[in-house]
């Protein structure tokens, strides 16, 4: 029998790509980027790479990609105006370097 390598995916279908299967997983709620690289099981630093190109593809029409923003778990400052999908390093505030991640999620 053919072992599966480390951290391989494991696909529900057979023509599933990444892409396909992360837009499949956050359509069902929002969701981290460490739940859907412990989902997809491929490296959190690879889930952030496939979301920007996702939320590239969603276009005016359909389904829409989501990002609830992420905040300080201290002050509880929101960080709206932020580009980047990843995880913040720390506060403008308070200088807090407690940040809860930001969730992803496709609507429609």
């Amino acid at each position: 029998m053919k072992k599966r390598a480390k951290g391989e995916h494991i696909s529900a279908y057979r023509g599933d790509t990444i892409r396909r299967s992360i837009a499949e997983i956050i359509s069902g709620g929002p969701l981290s980027a460490k739940d859907i690289s412990a989902e997809v099981r491929i490296p959190e630093k690879d889930v952030y790479e496939h979301l920007e190109h996702i939320q590239r593809s969603f276009g005016n029409k359909g389904p829409s990609f989501v990002v609830i923003p992420s905040s300080c778990k201290k002050c509880g400052f929101v960080f709206r105006k932020r580009d980047r999908l990843t995880k913040p390093s720390k506060c403008p505030v308070c200088r807090g370097q407690s940040i809860m991640d930001p969730l992803f999620q496709v609507k429609g």
